[in-house]
């Protein structure tokens, strides 16, 4: 039986389906990764693009308020708890580091927050100071850009070049940039050289963790974690010519921006007056109302009379005995910890076994003085409508997803003047059936229009 002939709509899909499929880099963008293709952006309301366009600033100002409390808390005008909990699980020389004078204002020059769309507006789950994707958001905003996309081209989140000028930007001056990937992050190698070559190899460089042929003047974009250090030759020396400010390094030695806990600290209340006087009433609220709920597990004994806020618990081996509809909760490693990025170190409390998060939590409570874990409330994504093509039937497959947004904002300037400005913003939808929503062989990506 012959296929029936495509309509108008339909042809336009599978042009731009192929289009896209054939503007593919040689070497892929992810290493040994696939994903479907949508013949379309990802498209958001007016009023959520809006939304997230000026989300960039209030992050912003969070992580220069989250700098400013553990300074504070060193220097013992915050509580010292909060330096003691960020330094957890931390060697010597790292927080050493991050006290130092020279990065004493620095934050991350990138900043993504991963946004989870439900029925009740979005979620931001947590911040990656050092994102996957930057190059394959560029690609993709790049290319369906480009893409014939039937009576009108949509309007692309960022623009067509926003993700490639962002990157470029927060290097300011320097006369070479050398991106340097640890293996651990080698996943991400083929989209950082395409990124590279597409702003001309002759001052973006990709080397690996033991290049260490830095000049005065250089930048350095650090694309390894710090949990990672020992796998990477060259870091002593970036660090080295950085508080000599013989380079400038981003994102900054601070192990602190890579803790899931930062979310636990924004909701704790002792530290509310501190958050309104640094973010202000309006940014807090803002805050508070897409930040779901934190706790850090912290298995230290509590007075009898007093109850972990919110759970009403008074000892944390109690989150065991709670029932699995009780459970609409996330447990995960907070950071500095091969398992604490991607969906690794992650636990949905209402769909595990009673066992099986009963070790999660035990294995939680035992870790914590090296490897904290923090607890976050779990909002359900929502169903959306998406759709993929299938090459091999020549047909658009429609689906119903759960969908992640990840918005990458680019900060430029010094002090007071740091800005940031939105690059591009990158949809992952995952089968309805799929509870976590992460980057997989079954899920569509594409980039966000309007």
């Amino acid at each position: 039986m012959e296929n029936s002939p495509l309509t108008a709509d339909q042809n336009a899909a599978a042009e731009n389906a192929r289009f896209l499929r054939a503007a593919l880099p040689p070497g892929g963008l992810f290493a040994g990764m696939d994903w479907k293709t949508s013949p379309a952006p990802f498209p958001l309301g007016e009023k959520l693009a809006a939304e997230i366009e000026s989300l960039g600033r209030v992050l912003l100002q969070f992580y220069r308020a989250t700098n400013l409390l553990y300074r504070k808390s060193v220097e013992g005008k915050q509580p010292e708890w909060v330096a003691r909990w960020l330094d957890l699980g931390k060697p010597a020389d790292l927080v050493a580091l991050q006290r130092s004078p020279a990065f004493k204002n620095d934050v991350p020059r990138v900043i993504r927050p991963d946004i989870l769309l439900t029925e009740n507006g979005f979620s931001i789950t947590e911040l990656d100071s050092v994102p996957g994707g930057i190059g394959l958001t560029a690609w993709l905003n790049q290319t369906y850009a480009k893409a014939e996309s039937g009576k009108r081209k949509p309007a692309i989140l960022g623009s067509a070049d926003g993700m490639m000028r962002g990157f470029e930007s927060i290097f300011g001056d320097a006369r070479q940039v050398h991106i340097v990937v640890s293996e651990e992050a080698a996943t991400y190698r083929p989209e950082m050289e395409w990124l590279a070559d597409q702003l001309g190899n002759s001052k973006f460089k990709i080397q690996n963790s033991k290049f260490e042929d830095f000049a005065e003047g250089d930048a350095v974009y650090r694309f390894f974690e710090l949990f990672d250090l020992p796998n990477v030759a060259s870091a002593q020396k970036i660090f080295e010519l950085a508080v000599e400010k013989k380079i400038r390094l981003t994102p900054p030695p601070k192990p602190m921006f890579e803790e899931k806990m930062l979310f636990a600290l924004l909701w704790n209340r002792n530290l509310q007056s501190f958050w309104r006087q640094e973010l202000g009433e309006g940014y807090l609220a803002r805050l508070k109302k897409i930040v779901p709920y934190t706790w850090l597990v912290d298995p230290a004994p509590l007075p009898p009379h007093t109850a972990i806020p919110e759970l009403n618990l008074t000892d944390w081996s109690q989150l065991k005995a709670m029932s699995q509809r009780e459970r609409d909760l996330i447990l995960k490693v907070s950071g500095f910890s091969e398992n604490a990025w991607g969906a690794r170190g992650v636990y949905l409390g209402s769909d595990l076994s009673g066992a099986d998060w009963s070790a999660a939590v035990d294995a939680a409570l035992a870790s914590f003085d090296r490897s904290p874990s923090v607890l976050q409330r779990f909002h359900k994504p929502s169903l959306v409508d998406a759709s993929w093509f299938d090459f091999a039937k020549n047909e658009v497959v429609p689906m119903k997803g759960r969908t992640r947004l990840c918005p990458y904002y680019f900060v430029t300037g010094e002090g007071d003047n740091l800005r940031s400005a939105l690059g591009g913003v990158l949809a992952t939808i995952v089968p309805a059936d799929k509870k976590i929503v992460h980057g997989m062989t079954d899920a569509v990506l594409a980039p966000c229009s309007v």
